[in-house]
């Protein structure tokens, strides 16, 4: 009997020696991922493309990265997950390769188009991977840890990505993350993940890669990823505008907020419950808009990064670990599939709307420094929307928090 309770207890622990595997094979590629990215809009600019064509190189990575959803949550079904997050990596370690030859725009827009396919692949399978080693009682606090390893590279990808770039350029930069990738695809092979069940083939059908059981954290995600997006996308432009120098810091400051915000989320929710999380996250994520929106000093700034931090940090990992747990076993791959759908479409189409109220503002308000600052109070409706969301569908959702 002793024994017995040993064994369970054994089994409650997160830091299992496949979840550190996991881990470390997650944190490797999202290291190279967000050492690319930040970058790859200056590579851009240097190569001579316009503003407006640096921005289809942006948006090219979200395009494909949504494109490919159809076919990622029937593969989770029926392939093991560990050989599908290897075969991501491996087109993202193309797609690297493409940037060392990548001479003109043209060949950059074909490499960020096959990167935004790698990596449609590699967030679901990671969590379905994840999920299928955790403890169900330390789910909240699990997938938050899990998270962390995103949140590190986040921190320290730009200005590793930048080091690399001023000491052996951009070759050496796209060789560098080729490696991380590399390094990730091994890794992730030598993985042992869980075999898909036999009498599950390979077929695209509505159900194998939509969990409908999950919309209402999906559509949530949607309109919190889509203001996500828009911090991402204007925040540099809209600080320079105001004069605000050093804005840099900002990213700096969120980064390493997410890293106290999610693993401490997790465990309180553990504890109290999911609920009693997601609606002061949202809260506080709101209350980060309007700070932006007012800011014009660099502490202002910062202070937004801390809140946002704090407010996204809560109410993403909650609403993924609710995924998966509204489904069978079977289906947390398919269910994570469906999140990042609502997370792609959010920040494939939220940062266009906001141009357009910025350019429409701009036209017939009080400037362009102006016509930000509204734009960023504009977005406090998706986050009501999404809180409303949350008050009115909760209740049935209850039984999973």
């Amino acid at each position: 009997m002793e024994k017995k309770l040993e064994n369970q207890g054994m089994n409650e622990r997160i830091w299992t020696l496949a979840f550190v595997e996991l881990f470390l094979i997650n944190s490797l590629s999202s290291l190279g991922h967000f050492m690319m990215n930040t970058l790859m809009p200056r590579y851009a600019e240097q190569l001579g493309a316009s503003p407006s064509t640096v921005g289809v190189v942006a948006s090219a990575f979200a395009i494909t990265a949504l494109a490919v959803r159809p076919v990622v949550g029937p593969a989770t079904t029926s392939f093991r997950n560990n050989r599908l997050f290897a075969a991501g990596n491996a087109i993202i370690l193309a797609s690297f390769l493409i940037y060392l030859f990548s001479y003109n725009v043209p060949t950059l827009i074909v490499g960020r188009l096959l990167q935004g396919i790698g990596m449609g692949f590699l967030a679901p399978v990671s969590m379905a991977m994840v999920s299928e080693v955790l403890p169900p009682s330390k789910f909240a606090s699990g997938i938050g840890i899990f998270s962390l390893g995103q949140a590190i590279a986040m921190a320290v990808g730009p200005s590793a990505g930048l080091a690399v770039v001023e000491r052996f350029g951009y070759g050496g930069l796209f060789v560098f993350g080729a490696a991380l990738v590399g390094l990730s695809v091994i890794l992730s092979l030598m993985f042992k993940s869980k075999e898909p069940e036999r009498n599950v083939r390979f077929h695209i059908t509505l159900d194998n890669f939509v969990a409908k059981e999950v919309w209402v954290p999906t559509v949530m995600m949607f309109f919190l990823s889509g203001a996500q997006a828009t911090i991402q996308s204007f925040i540099l432009i809209y600080a320079g505008l105001g004069g605000v120098e050093q804005i840099g810091l900002f990213f700096t400051v969120y980064a390493v907020c997410l890293l106290i915000s999610r693993p401490v989320c997790g465990r309180v929710a553990d504890r109290f419950g999911m609920d009693k999380m997601i609606v002061p996250g949202i809260l506080v994520y709101a209350l980060a808009f309007v700070v932006i929106s007012f800011a014009r000093t660099l502490p202002m700034f910062l202070l937004a990064g801390v809140l946002a931090a704090f407010g996204y940090g809560i109410c993403q990992p909650l609403l993924q670990t609710l995924c998966m747990k509204m489904v069978p076993n079977d289906r947390r791959g398919v269910a994570s599939n469906t999140n990042y759908i609502g997370v792609d479409i959010g920040f494939f189409l939220m940062p266009i709307i906001a141009g357009w109220i910025v350019t429409l503002l701009a036209h017939v308000g009080d400037g362009i420094l102006t016509a930000y600052s509204v734009m960023y109070q504009v977005m406090l409706i998706p986050l009501g929307v999404a809180l409303a969301v949350f008050l009115v569908k909760g209740k049935k959702m209850r039984a999973f928090f």
